[in-house]
């Protein structure tokens, strides 16, 4: 029942937030932003002045839910882009580095008037997103024969479409990674059905709408989708039953609705019919291909599949600790199903990054081997998965050195799904170890375009463009990286770097100096010292980082660069010839690296490039 509650609302510089009708005005206009970027702003503001723990807020803004940090920084970096600088000509959002975040600006609240007190309405995202992805691929076996689509619509137009998190039924908030999984699983399998055709907005963007109270229209015009596909999903033990819908948004015609009750082993095959039956309502013709995968889909059995989706959300963190503990979620889920595909995949991608970081808690060739025989293994059983494929075309590529094989994974992975970020973000790594720059900066775009938050994207062009010497667009990239996330850290190397390549050396010591002086920060410190004439700082930053790194196995190639920088060549073909016997993964890269250019006509350089097979014609 409602009740008659006092308006109170916040205002600051020339924005007032509105709590109870969820805006916020600029100068009395209102401004658009996802429910998820509402809720953090006004987190922020009802606690302006004081530091929000990123854990705090991550619970206050999504509570009893499992969510990646990257969501909040997304968050974040929408609200500063609305909001601007402050009277001050600072961010109204400032960071706290490895803390949090506080809302610096002069904020006053102002009660006014009355207004009823709309009821809340709390959703598990674990059983909403498993609604979504049974849903979305129950729909495509059943529209496979039925064409509806107007004839008047273009034959090659490109319709967009947004799966929404499907509303949790069950009561129970701990269900929530189950949802977000299934939600992630519809969108890919979406996505990969024919992308010339039908884009599908990413799962970062949708999430934002979860427990939203916008309509359709306002939805569909904030994503520029043409549809979307929302629903509810309650699981009752080894049942899962689904209510979906797809409604155009230009008129908000619900053009099909379906209830399915399911057992949670038969997901995949749930999934399946959800997938086509929304092809076939928007009219796609699938390819033979597409129609095969849609029909393969098995019984599954449901705890592999939570254990599954749990690996990947570990597996997303990208530190070590999430690739060690998703690669225990994986075990657990190919021991219940040994043949389940899926899972060798995400094994073969959690041991590949796994064995790509420093002094790991598993040796680089140790952890490629078991990549590389989990990957084999997840297209023995299923070849059509793209993550396998690439993961295969990592290990050939960075490992074993093996091009033209690696060249063809990443095509075969690219092919099976052109919208994959991750494979085209690693194979424009393949094309700059072969110097061919603008090829390698094409597939990062191509990178950016389907993953247009990622960070590790951004940075990668960053790296790239300074490669290529284009240290201005360098460093811009940086910059943009370093607005989603101002502590990201490789973000700030990468920006260093790009000023070394300008001989802007005081800015690039401001961007180490204030690091955490270990590993590739040290190191870079130590270079740019070097280059700067600096010469007794960058010997001593340099002996602090031999002295902290054990063996320094892993940390071969950068301390070549070190040596290289100081013009001692001896230690640093020494490293060098380290980082080779170890195929330390930035080898790959040591024939276009701006570091080496000073030994580069050594002929033990061209030994090295030959052995990597990259003096090859």
């Amino acid at each position: 029942m409602n009740r008659q509650t006092t308006r109170q609302f916040f205002e600051f510089g020339r924005f007032r937030l509105d709590p109870a009708e969820k805006v916020l005005l600029s100068d009395g206009q209102p401004i658009s932003l996802t429910p998820k970027a509402f809720e953090t702003l006004l987190a922020l503001v009802e606690n302006s002045g004081h530091v929000l723990e990123k854990d705090e807020l991550l619970r206050l803004v999504w509570p009893n839910t499992f969510v990646e940090e990257g969501t909040l920084v997304q968050n974040i970096a929408t609200l500063r882009k609305a909001l601007g600088e402050g009277p001050d000509q600072r961010s109204y959002i400032e960071t706290i580095p490895r803390r949090g975040y506080r809302f610096s600006g002069a904020v006053k609240r102002v009660e006014a008037g009355t207004a009823p007190e709309a009821p809340r309405n709390r959703v598990s995202r674990r059983v909403i997103a498993a609604v979504a992805a049974a849903a979305v691929l129950l729909l495509a076996g059943w529209m496979a024969g039925k064409r509806i689509w107007p004839s008047s619509v273009p034959a090659r137009a490109k319709i967009m479409l947004a799966v929404l998190p499907f509303v949790n039924l069950s009561g129970d908030p701990g269900e929530d990674y189950f949802g977000n999984g299934l939600t992630e699983e519809m969108i890919a399998q979406l996505g990969a059905l024919q992308p010339a055709r039908l884009g599908v907005i990413a799962r970062m963007s949708a999430m934002q709408y979860k427990d939203t109270k916008k309509d359709i229209r306002q939805i569909g015009r904030e994503l520029g989708v043409d549809y979307i596909l929302e629903g509810s999903v309650r699981r009752d033990g080894e049942r899962v039953r689904i209510t979906a819908q797809l409604i155009q948004v230009k008129d908000q015609t619900h053009l099909w609705a379906r209830n399915y009750d399911r057992s949670l082993r038969n997901i995949l095959s749930l999934q399946s019919d959800v997938a086509g039956a929304i092809a076939q309502e928007i009219a796609l013709r699938l390819t033979p291909e597409s129609n095969a995968r849609l029909a393969s889909a098995s019984p599954l059995d449901a705890q592999a599949y939570e254990l599954y989706l749990k690996g990947r959300y570990s597996w997303n963190k990208r530190t070590e600790g999430g690739f060690l503990k998703a690669i225990d979620y994986f075990n657990q889920a190919i021991a219940r199903d040994p043949n389940y595909a899926k899972a060798h995949a995400g094994l073969a991608d959690a041991y590949a990054l796994l064995g790509s970081l420093p002094n790991a808690a598993l040796s680089r060739p140790e952890a490629m081997r078991r990549a590389k025989a989990s990957a084999l293994r997840a297209i023995e059983l299923d070849d059509s998965l793209a993550e396998a494929h690439t993961s295969l075309a990592f290990v050939l590529a960075q490992y074993e050195w093996d091009w033209p094989g690696s060249g063809r994974e990443f095509r075969r992975a690219l092919q099976l799904n052109p919208n994959y970020a991750t494979a085209h973000q690693w194979y424009g790594m393949w094309f700059m170890a072969h110097g061919r720059f603008d090829e390698a900066l094409e597939e990062e775009r191509l990178a950016h375009e389907a993953d247009p938050l990622s960070m590790i994207i951004e940075t990668d062009t960053c790296q790239f463009l300074a490669y290529a010497g284009r240290d201005d667009e360098a460093i811009r990239h940086a910059q943009r990286a370093l607005e989603l996330d101002p502590g990201f850290r490789l973000a700030h190397l990468y920006l260093a770097e790009a000023y070394d390549g300008q001989q802007n050396y005081p800015a690039a010591l401001a961007e180490l100096e204030g690091l955490d002086p270990k590993d590739e920060a040290a190191s870079m410190l130590s270079r740019t010292y070097a280059l700067a004439g600096q010469r007794d700082k960058a010997e001593a930053t340099l002996q602090t980082l031999l002295k902290g790194a054990s063996h320094g196995e892993d940390l071969a190639m950068i301390l070549a660069q070190d040596y290289t920088a100081l013009g001692k060549k001896e230690p640093a073909f020494a490293w060098l010839e380290k980082a080779y016997r170890n195929h330390e993964g930035g080898l790959v890269l040591l024939g276009v690296a701006p570091a080496f250019r000073p030994i580069r006509s050594d002929p033990r350089f061209e030994n090295l490039m030959r052995g990597m097979r990259l003096a090859e014609k």
